[in-house]
């Protein structure tokens, strides 16, 4: 009986493994990039049950150990990055330079939440420099507005179909242009925020739709809109910042794609997981929200807030500018084969990276 119930696990194992190396676009092919975390704990629980289970003496079970054991070993090093022993990727401030630092908290809300003063009091307990909303209707406008005080530049696209998007800013923002990208019913933010120092600083925010039976068969929506703004922002001279719910795991192969091409920096790597989606069940949980930044900026702070009321925790990230230091960071490098892949999943869709704004600095 133990030999059937483990051999059955190996087979999913290998399976859930198998799958995702596929470069195929389906939803079900494409969401097997997400519980890697889970599928390395299950792998690494049959491995210790092989050992205390099974017989040695069998022919067998050495196969079944190998086999879950390099399942287990490809599955940890798509996440081991996103743990604490692995090297930061993103150096740690030292400066103290007020006028050079932002403070950026991203939320997505749950349309249907109607805790918005939770929400409110995150925002007043951290004071974000910035802060995003996703999933953002009307109603949460009205209520949002309530910052307007504090937060006198805006960004504002109230929508009824989870695909709402506000950002409210203490800084001054230029040249921002709301888009719909891919889809028409899905937005993005683009514009230049000033901070203190008067460094000018281009954001990009962004919630594309992710692959699954309720939203779209494929992934190509969601791939072509990450990587049309990777694009865009390749080696630009300028700060640059992206972040947002990219319905997509950091350890997938489009996001590791996005920071190939657009050779941003994740400030996580070295730091941990900030696993942000699903906040009421903590057995299934992956980094869905995230942000992105150039090598211009050093971190100053990165923090998954409390719980408000979403299926989301929100995420607060400051960053300070440092380009001497920023210069020695180094992130994922593109080769030849990187930016063919880029180009095939951006020509899946009617878009290019000409069509994306670029705020001017």
């Amino acid at each position: 009986m133990s030999f059937a119930i483990i051999t059955g696990l190996v087979v999913l194992i290998v399976l859930a493994t198998l799958v995702p190396l596929s470069k195929h676009a389906e939803w079900w092919v494409r969401d097997f990039d997400f519980p890697r975390l889970q599928i390395t704990f299950l792998a690494l629980c049959v491995l210790v049950a092989e050992l205390v289970l099974l017989d040695m003496g069998e022919r067998t079970t050495p196969l079944l150990m190998i086999v879950t054991a390099l399942c287990l070993a490809y599955q940890a090093w798509w996440i081991i990055p996103y743990t604490r022993p692995f090297k930061n990727e993103v150096k740690l401030a030292v400066k103290d330079a007020p006028g050079d630092r932002i403070r950026i908290l991203t939320a997505n809300v749950l349309t249907p939440n109607r805790k918005s003063d939770a929400l409110i009091a995150l925002i007043r307990e951290h004071r974000p420099h910035v802060f995003v909303t996703l999933e953002t209707d009307q109603w949460w406008q009205d209520r949002l507005d309530a910052l307007e005080p504090e937060y006198p530049y805006a960004m504002k696209c109230p929508l009824d179909n989870l695909y709402g998007m506000h950002v409210y800013s203490k800084l001054p923002l230029e040249d921002g242009k709301i888009q719909f990208l891919v889809e028409d019913d899905i937005p993005s933010m683009h514009a230049i925020v000033v901070l203190p120092s008067g460094r000018k600083v281009r954001i990009h925010f962004l919630h594309p739709a992710p692959p699954s039976p309720t939203e779209h068969d494929e992934s190509t929506e969601r791939d072509a809109e990450l990587l049309v703004v990777a694009k865009s922002v390749a080696g630009l001279d300028t700060p640059v910042i992206v972040a947002g719910d990219l319905n997509d795991v950091a350890w997938s192969t489009t996001t590791r794609l996005f920071r190939k091409i657009s050779g941003l920096l994740d400030p996580r790597i070295g730091r941990g997981m900030f696993n942000t989606f699903h906040a009421d069940h903590w057995f299934l949980r992956w980094p869905l929200d995230h942000l992105f930044h150039s090598r211009h900026f050093t971190l100053g702070l990165i923090r998954r807030l409390p719980h408000f009321g979403s299926d989301h925790f929100p995420m607060l990230v400051e960053l300070v500018y440092d380009h001497v230091r920023g210069a020695e960071q180094e992130g994922l490098a593109a080769d030849e084969e990187d930016h063919k892949l880029a180009e095939e999943k951006i020509a899946a869709e009617p878009v290019t990276e000409d069509d994306v704004h670029e705020p001017q600095a």
